[in-house]
């Protein structure tokens, strides 16, 4: 493993109501992005089955295996038109949506006896504000939801807790945006485009870097 900084960057799969999920292709071309200001930054991609299980598997491993300082999350949201950043997770579950799995979910909460939310922390603030600079519309979010989304933030920020963990997590919620990359498709002026997404997810990405090279550095010395 190299000395890189190492920034895990993550999206879902289709899902129940949902057959196109644009994060697949944002985390693809976030990876390929070729700038002077990312060469010192590994990035990984991976992109979640829409299921608790796969979420419980698959972000430990990820962990473990790249050691990431940061993680940057992607989700849709169907029926927000906005880019929604996320500034806490909640300790609840939805029983009425199954996921890709179909697994039985038995508790509305995610873990008994902890708090009822828990905050990403400020560097949230500077995504929302690198989010904007490129003029799309980004908002801070008080919910990232019910359901996988909401299940993955938690489990990140409960990440970002423990030894070996990330040191920072990111959760934005995204648009359903057109497939094309058209700028704007006709009868709708206001709605955000492919393109306008991976100018808005470059900028986050160019923020979570530099947070990632401070935390490289602090746990350097």
């Amino acid at each position: 493993m190299g000395d890189k900084p190492r920034i895990l960057v993550t999206g879902f799969r289709p899902f129940p109501g949902a057959p196109y999920n644009p994060t697949e292709k944002l985390v693809e071309r976030l990876l390929r992005l070729r700038r002077p200001a990312l060469d010192d930054i590994e990035r990984i991609g991976h992109i979640f089955p829409v299921a608790y299980g796969a979420v419980d598997r698959e972000l430990p491993s990820l962990i473990a295996s790249h050691r990431p300082e940061a993680l940057l999350m992607f989700g849709l949201a169907t029926r927000t038109p906005f880019v929604r950043i996320e500034t806490r997770a909640r300790n609840t579950v939805t029983q009425i949506w199954p996921d890709a799995e179909h697994t039985r979910v038995r508790s509305r909460s995610i873990v008994g006896g902890a708090d009822s939310t828990r905050r990403f922390g400020p560097h949230t603030l500077k995504v929302l504000r690198a989010a904007q600079s490129t003029g799309v519309d980004a908002r801070a979010s008080l919910s990232a939801g019910y359901y996988l989304c909401n299940y993955l933030s938690w489990r990140a920020i409960e990440a970002t807790r423990t030894n070996g963990g990330p040191r920072i997590a990111s959760f934005v919620h995204v648009p359903l945006v057109p497939r094309g990359t058209a700028e704007r498709h006709s009868g709708s002026p206001n709605r955000v485009t492919f393109v306008q997404l991976v100018d808005a997810g470059e900028a986050m990405l160019m923020e979570v870097a530099n947070l990632a090279r401070r935390l490289a550095r602090d746990r350097a010395d």
